[in-house]
């Protein structure tokens, strides 16, 4: 069933020449082509039809063997609807040119003399990369009512952290938030009293890690005036000053053994004494502790209080690492890109597929705080309207290449839950094969077709 013209996506191939633009209108008759033979009737057909792909000519009349019409219609162009996606056409020995417009935010460029089928393809590529970021916005734009503030995840892993966090924030347990350090646990803690009956009152942060430890007794507990030298007045601890409030621990596993023992009392009793006094005072507030290292080990090694691990988890929020949360490093990057837009000397209308396809592969050792450094800087030091790769400065070698055709998917996931199995129950193919759910000649073929022997 052939489409209407109205079903068709709109295209506009600015081209000057008559003999171009009916071949090219022709060629790509599975769109709704719109011809302009110069600059000021591509930015009308832009106005009227919002189309989100054109390819452009740089040699415009009135002077069309200069590029400098044409470089202006693609900078009216982006500043016009950003989000398009400008393909430049270019003579066959004019590259410096073509460079330049991608510098400047064109999509990509094609040389001269123009084999329909292949421009055909750039095409189709400029489209699908429209809409894949028309959906990202959309997401981006769903997070601002996310219960969750300050969230960003469309990851199955982060959204059952979500559920996990919704569920447990109307309650007073005490939740132990375990992740690698940029993971975004404070985040977490704030959306947790965010969803809390303590919204209202005061959320109170300290960094265990961060502060010496002859210091960090003082810091929580706050001290009498002449407790100590310099102690020239009364001063309020942490722990009081969150009063009626939520107290968040971050890297507990950094807390000295004297005072795991101190915090232990105050975790049983919810009362506290200042450095130098002797009055009991009682303290209601919400415990929610973080930390990025093994506390089981640290037990083992007599590092930790296991009876104060008991009491700090429980319950246990495990917040994934940045490179095993699908699909969220591109939606946190377009939210970062849209954060941080104001800070560059030009307004930022995307990224290259060379710089998207990098954050997708690359590991994030570093987490959300890596890629947000990472954006923060590439929008500062862009030139052009788009992030590039070489803006990024991402480590090739820490990439962590993922196929992207479905099939090869489907394989590296197969290949990945055999050996699984296997390793689950010893080698015994019997016992995998029941675990797999198939048959034992199936699992043999599954392990010869993927070299798992």
């Amino acid at each position: 069933m052939t489409k209407t013209t109205t079903e068709l996506k709109p295209l506009i191939v600015v081209e000057d020449d008559p003999g171009l633009q009916s071949q090219l209108k022709w060629s790509f008759d599975g769109y709704e082509v719109h011809v302009a033979g110069d600059r000021n009737t591509a930015i009308n057909l832009l106005r009227k039809t919002n189309a989100p792909v054109i390819t452009l000519d740089l040699g415009l009349p009135p002077d069309p063997t200069n590029a400098s019409e044409g470089f202006t219609a693609l900078q009216e162009i982006l500043n016009l609807q950003p989000q398009t996606k400008v393909i430049v056409v270019t003579g066959n020995d004019d590259r410096t040119n073509a460079l330049k417009a991608i510098e400047m935010g064109a999509y990509d460029f094609y040389q001269k003399p123009i084999d329909p089928d292949v421009l055909k393809i750039i095409i189709e590529r400029a489209f699908h990369l429209h809409t894949l970021e028309e959906e990202n916005l959309t997401l981006n734009a769903s997070q601002d009512n996310s219960p969750l503030n300050g969230v960003i995840a469309n990851s199955p892993e982060m959204l059952e952290v979500c559920r996990v966090i919704e569920k447990i924030s109307p309650t007073d347990i005490t939740a132990l938030l375990l992740g690698e350090s940029g993971t975004g646990k404070e985040v977490l803690a704030r959306a947790i009293h965010g969803l809390s009956d303590r919204r209202d009152d005061r959320f109170v942060a300290i960094n265990c890690a961060s502060i010496p430890e002859n210091l960090l007794e003082s810091e929580l507990y706050g001290y009498e005036k002449g407790a100590f030298t310099g102690a020239s007045k009364r001063t309020i601890g942490k722990i009081e000053t969150a009063n009626g409030g939520t107290l968040f621990l971050d890297e507990i596993g950094d807390m000295p053994m004297g005072l795991q023992a101190k915090l232990l009392r105050f975790l049983q009793e919810r009362v506290i004494e200042r450095i130098g006094g002797r009055d009991e005072i009682p303290v209601d507030v919400r415990v929610i502790c973080a930390t990025n290292q093994d506390l089981e080990e640290k037990i083992k090694l007599g590092e930790f209080r296991e009876d104060l691990f008991y009491r700090i988890s429980e319950i246990t929020v495990d917040i994934p690492p940045l490179r095993e949360r699908v699909g969220d490093t591109v939606l946190l990057a377009w939210s970062f890109l849209k954060k941080y837009d104001d800070l560059g000397s030009s307004r930022l209308t995307g990224f290259t597929n060379e710089a998207l396809r990098s954050i997708e592969e690359y590991n994030w050792p570093g987490n959300v705080r890596e890629l947000e450094n990472r954006i923060k800087r590439a929008v500062i030091m862009a030139d052009g309207q788009v992030v590039t790769l070489d803006a990024l400065q991402l480590n090739s070698e820490s990439t962590n290449t993922m196929p992207l055709n479905l099939r090869e998917v489907r394989e590296k996931a197969e290949a990945s839950a055999v050996l699984r199995a296997m390793n689950y129950v010893g080698g015994n193919v019997s016992r995998a094969a029941e675990l797999l759910g198939v048959s034992r000649p199936t699992l043999y073929d599954l392990v010869n077709k993927y070299g798992l022997k």
